[in-house]
């Protein structure tokens, strides 16, 4: 299993429902990428385990602009007390 550990901004995306994401900078998503084939479970969507802050959840992480997105669900989000652009600590390990 491929283990990261890295700060991300927190964005807002308004869309047809909010969501909130932490972007994953661009030299994590390369290596994250380099991956994808063995973890992806189809469309480039990647699951991984996430924990910030001591708070550890499962989702999945979506491609975009070259890397990709690691949502915030409103659970995790009210367990940090995360706020539109806040930068986290954040590890992932793929699969």
């Amino acid at each position: 299993m491929a283990e990261f550990t890295f700060d991300a901004q927190v964005i807002y995306w308004r869309g047809p429902a909010p969501y909130y994401f932490a972007a994953i900078p661009a030299e994590i998503g390369a290596k994250i990428a380099a991956r994808v084939r063995s973890v992806s479970y189809g469309w480039g969507v990647i699951p991984v385990e996430a924990q910030i802050n001591g708070v550890t959840f499962r989702t999945s992480l979506f491609p975009k602009d070259g890397s990709y997105l690691l949502p915030l669900k409103s659970k995790v989000r009210a367990q940090l007390g995360t706020v539109d652009l806040e930068m986290l600590h954040i590890a992932i390990t793929l699969g």
